[in-house]
């Protein structure tokens, strides 16, 4: 227990462990998770090793930053699905009233839904980027390998995957909170997942020079805008709301 917060971290994986049984349970989540990471490494790596050995430099700085958009696409995607059923799907199946009645906390609930789509968005992630790496380091021609492994481009991939991921998380628990119906949520939660996109796509096309310096500084500013999403949803959250809603029509 954190006296702190009051927050139990017991309850917290509690919750985490019930919600990632639930994804392996549902079939659309559980397909979203092993397909679409597929689909969006796969789609760059194409793209790349058809790139001559003598492509033009605009050319490969334009198929580069690509394919840094692509593996973003993850991050943003994944958890953005998986958290904008979070609230809405157990409400339409009726196991939100049983969880809500708990002892469990607001601040634990919100945490625990947020670590349970986090974590495997951002394992998915890190595994797709590594295979992505390995294929393109061993198969590339070298002009594309010396691009792919700056310094700066893999920093920014890892520091930016996590916290891409938090925002898509926060937007995707607001709008489930909000909305009676999944695919309504799901469709919204994609949609709201974009804006920090535009900060990978000037980086990855070198619109922003991607530097170690500018990657550090980059990611603070995700961090902040994370941490002001959560404390926007927290502030909204209003679980009576949700218990006498439970079930929508």
């Amino acid at each position: 227990m954190n006296a702190k917060n009051g927050l139990s971290w017991i309850r917290v994986r509690a919750l985490v462990r019930k919600e990632i049984n639930d994804y392996r349970r549902n079939r659309f989540i559980a397909v979203t998770m092993a397909i679409l990471p597929v689909v969006f490494m796969v789609s760059p790596m194409i793209t790349l090793f058809k790139l001559p050995a003598d492509a033009p430099a605009s050319k490969l700085d334009a198929s580069v930053g690509l394919s840094a958009l692509y593996l973003m696409l993850v991050p943003a995607f994944v958890p953005a699905v998986v958290a904008s059923y979070s609230v809405v799907g157990e409400r339409e199946q009726g196991t939100l009233e049983p969880v809500l009645t708990t002892p469990i906390r607001a601040g634990e609930f919100l945490i625990g839904k947020a670590l349970a789509a986090l974590l495997p968005a951002v394992v998915i992630s890190y595994t797709m980027y590594g295979v992505f790496l390995g294929v393109v380091g061993g198969f590339a021609h070298e002009n594309v390998v010396h691009d792919i492994f700056e310094a700066p481009r893999i920093l920014a991939q890892l520091l930016f995957t996590p916290l891409i991921a938090g925002w898509s998380i926060w937007a995707g628990i607001a709008i489930s909170t909000r909305t009676g119906d999944v695919r309504v949520a799901q469709q919204l939660s994609t949609l709201a997942s974009l804006p920090p996109l535009a900060i990978t796509t000037l980086v990855g096309f070198d619109v922003i020079k991607p530097t170690v310096t500018v990657a550090v500084g980059l990611g603070l500013g995700l961090l902040v805008i994370d941490i002001l999403a959560w404390r926007v949803v927290s502030a909204l959250f209003r679980r009576e709301r949700l218990l006498t809603g439970a079930k929508a029509a």
